[in-house]
């Protein structure tokens, strides 16, 4: 549920966490948590659908053998007209009260007004159960008395407990004089308890999803959606059974033309530099609010599930790469244009897992709030009375929850005119120039949307990018870059083979979920008081709802959820011109898309992997080897010789080739960390980290492990008027120089079979370690490094190692005073055309 939120200045920054609102868990069935058998493509009706229950106790009449969708989509939806046009509680709960299904529930049930009366609700409490009922939702109430397919408990004593409950309510007045007004005190602490809360998740739907009617609106949606599907089982167009008139007709969906990165190389420096430029009219946008329950992240300590976002990788969680990423961005705006620059970033999180409270305090423990903002998500199958159960219900929610929670507001006051949009799991999002080049093209050609794209897996799980060609009923055409989840695929005939050859290309490309968003626009889509806020509404039946019920049983059920789609914010914002376009269509349009290399714009620790699993796809195994090939890629440009990355089948048993991880402060462009590295080779099984952002390697040797930790990397953290902590980019960093140097050790101990290499947990037999703190510097020259060392080199000072006669000759010296801020040397960056030039200065 919403919690309030507020902004909380901290460190001249704003974090603002904006959790999304409740989404239910629907099973197949005609309403949110009822059962349902999907008719198969031979059954003679789609609209005569009979449920079989696999859940006990929480289960609800079947319907009717007669039962109509379009009969009660149609009842459903006059319901929804006449409650909009009322103007008062009192004129809505009068219309309600008419209602066939709420009156035949409460006639049925003598004794519940008086019941519901003794636990004082408030007319608002009472039209929202009212809405529950006359939507279909009764058994939400548990006054259900259908018999499950677990026929073995239907004589339990648990359930016939609550059977003679159900019996008390309908036969108040037999005991009850004034119509159960005192039976409310049956209901213990924890079942009121439990009514308040779903109250208020109720009031929550109501609230958010106001824009397509409500509670009731959102069952008509649902049930739209379902028998979508049916019919599309059936090979039927549910377009052509609906009474509305479609304001488009689709008639083509081909590839989509776009900047490839990696070929057209000068454009995409040039965009790069745009996307650096324009950082201070950029914010972030980091939709958190999965379960991520793929992944099986568990506490260690607590026994607790986490949420993805905390997922230790590479030595830290994901929430803090995806900062890391952005504080590289900074640095490298503050290297060229000697400003500070404090990206503000949107968080949208959710109860899963207390995935807000994880984020709230890692945000607290780093110091980032004043820097973020954020919000809550879910959806509902009942898992005890009234406890729906919860899971998040698709981050397209984020736009209407960033107008509800003023957070366009909030990045408008910060000067800002657009964002970038990445999810935490995608640890390669940041790499080279994709993020600058997206947003550095939208942001100069005032584009309102942009997506970064490579090519598709064949059989994964992800949408994709789509050149949509609609006929509007005016006779225009209208062009516009979408996306199509893959769940949606079978709709519009999409296979994960070839396209047919009217496509433009043999394969769409992936939809990847990054993107450019100018903030106006999607302001514009997401303050709607429509469905148009809700982008991309899709009924996701496609993975199997697991829980377990208040007596500890647990459940996988074929059910489904009403997600949206944040990236179909797209369909929004299509072109219109009054004759068909031919070729080149996307250069006029306001949306776009840049390609690059797929291990440089997506790959996801998104699932844990299996053992004996095969496959390392979106696990955090599989994403590590695509960090190392990009590393390989980097470096192998540098001279630098490196064994080769093999594919992923051949690392199911072992380790990788060499563990490589560089702070994204050495670049993040590659060809700026190009001019820090020249030379030398990284011999098969060495490690290689470096969080140290000035820094120098000539023709460097490394065989065995090295590890080059600074605590000021990108600058010094200092307190402001205000006695907050800022980081002060380029102040008091640490440097390490390394020049015609051989480093010689055992290195990681391969053998040992408690590795988890995507960790950066290893045991090591040696290690070549070297320590910089405050604004420490360390310079090697001409030597042979070996065995096991570590060089820890104090604030202000100096270490330098050269030959010495015999072995090293070691000198620690202070700084000099006038050097202490600046160091002994430094990068200096110039822009020269459309590239980045580095200078050593020594000062």
């Amino acid at each position: 549920m919403l919690h309030s939120t507020s902004l909380l200045p901290h460190n001249n920054r704003f974090v603002f966490s904006f959790r999304s609102k409740p989404s239910f868990f629907h099973s197949h069935s005609l309403s949110f948590s009822k059962f349902l058998s999907l008719p198969s493509s031979s059954q003679s009706s789609c609209c005569h659908v009979s449920r079989i229950s696999t859940e006990t106790l929480e289960v609800s009449p079947p319907p009717p053998p007669d039962f109509n969708f379009r009969r009660e989509i149609a009842r459903l939806a006059d319901l929804r007209d006449r409650l909009s046009a009322c103007s008062t509680l009192n004129e809505k709960l009068r219309v309600i009260d008419a209602d066939s299904r709420v009156k035949r529930f409460f006639r049925s049930r003598r004794g519940l007004a008086g019941v519901l009366a003794s636990l004082q609700l408030s007319s608002d409490q009472l039209f929202l159960l009212k809405c529950v009922v006359a939507a279909g939702q009764e058994h939400v109430l548990c006054l259900g008395e259908t018999e499950s397919l677990e026929s073995s408990v239907a004589t339990s004593a648990v359930k016939s407990a609550l059977y003679t409950l159900a019996d008390m309510i309908e036969n108040m007045d037999s005991f009850n004089g004034n119509g159960g007004a005192g039976f409310g005190m049956a209901l213990g602490d924890h079942e009121i308890a439990e009514l308040n809360n779903l109250l208020e998740i109720l009031a929550e739907i109501e609230r958010f999803y106001d824009c397509i009617g409500g509670i009731v609106g959102y069952q008509i949606t649902v049930l739209e959606l379902l028998v979508q599907k049916l019919f599309e089982m059936q090979n039927i167009s549910w377009a052509h059974q609906r009474h509305d008139v479609k304001e488009c007709q689709i008639l083509g969906i081909n590839a989509p033309n776009g900047l490839n990165l990696s070929e057209d190389t000068e454009y995409a420096s040039q965009a790069a530099l745009w996307g650096i430029e324009g950082l201070p009219d950029l914010g972030e946008i980091y939709p958190l609010g999965g379960s991520a329950d793929r992944l099986g992240l568990v506490d260690p300590n607590t026994g607790e599930c986490l949420p993805a976002a905390m997922l230790p990788y590479c030595g830290r969680t994901l929430l803090e790469g995806l900062i890391r990423d952005l504080q590289a961005r900074e640095f490298l705006y503050f290297k060229l244009y000697g400003k500070q620059c404090i990206t503000p970033v949107a968080i949208m999180t959710s109860s899963a897992k207390n995935n807000h409270k994880h984020v709230t305090s890692l945000c607290e423990r780093l110091s980032w709030f004043g820097r973020v903002v954020g919000a809550e998500e879910g959806q509902w199958l009942v898992t005890k009375p009234f406890s729906p159960l919860s899971k998040p219900g698709g981050h397209g929610v984020i736009w209407k929850l960033a107008h509800d929670k003023g957070i366009f507001t909030w990045f408008y006051c910060q000067g800002r005119k657009g964002a970038t949009v990445r999810q935490v799991s995608n640890v390669v999002a940041a790499t080279d120039l994709t993020l600058l080049a997206l947003a550095g093209i939208g942001l100069r050609q005032g584009k309102k949307l942009g997506f970064a794209s490579c090519k598709r897996i064949l059989g994964a799980t992800e949408g994709v990018n789509v050149l949509m060609e609609k006929k509007s009923l005016d006779g225009n055409w209208e062009y516009g870059v979408s996306c199509i989840e893959y769940t949606e695929f079978d709709k519009f005939g999409i296979t994960t083979g070839p396209l047919a050859p009217k496509g433009l290309q043999t394969e769409f490309p992936a939809n990847t979920n990054i993107l450019y968003i100018d903030l106006p626009s999607a302001e514009l889509v997401g303050s709607s008081k429509s469905e148009t806020s809700l982008p991309g509404m899709v009924l996701n039946t496609r993975k199997p709802i697991v829980y377990t019920d208040q007596f500890g049983r647990r459940h996988s059920v074929s059910g489904g959820r009403l997600e949206c789609t944040m990236q179909n914010i797209a369909d929004n914002y299509s072109n219109s011109y009054s004759s068909r376009c031919y070729n080149d269509v996307e250069d006029k349009l306001d949306t776009y898309i840049v390609y690059n290399e797929r291990r440089r714009v997506t790959s996801s620790a998104k699932k844990k992997r299996r053992h004996g699993d095969k496959s390392l796809h979106q696990t955090p195994d599989g994403a590590l080897l695509d960090i190392l090939r990009n590393a390989h890629d980097l470096l192998s440009q540098c001279d630098i010789r490196l064994p080769e990355i093999e594919a992923n089948e051949n690392y199911v048993d072992s380790g990788p080739p060499f563990l490589i991880l560089l702070h994204p402060a050495l670049g993040p462009l590659w060809e700026v960390t190009k001019q820090k590295f020249y030379g030398g080779s990284i011999s098969e099984g060495s490690e290689l980290q470096i969080e140290v952002a000035e820094f120098f390697w000539r023709n460097v040797q490394l065989n065995g492990s090295l590890i080059i930790i600074s605590e000021n990397v990108m600058g010094s953290m200092k307190i402001n008027e205000n006695g907050e902590s800022i980081l002060h980019y380029g102040q008091r960093c640490g440097r390490c120089k390394l020049q015609n140097v051989k480093v010689l050790n055992k290195g990681i101990d391969w053998t040992c079979g408690e590795n988890i290499y995507w960790k950066h947990d290893v045991q090591r037999s040696e290690v070549l370690q070297i320590i910089l703190h405050g604004n420490a510097e360390f310079e090697a020259t001409d030597v042979v490094l070996q065995g096991n060392h570590v060089f820890e080199v104090p604030d202000g000072y100096k270490l330098k190692i050269t030959p010495g006669s015999p072995g090293l000759a070691i000198k620690l010296d202070p700084i000099d005073q006038d050097m202490m801020e600046s160091g002994s040397w430094h990068w200096d960056y110039k822009i020269e055309g459309s590239h980045i030039q580095l200078e050593l200065v020594e000062s």
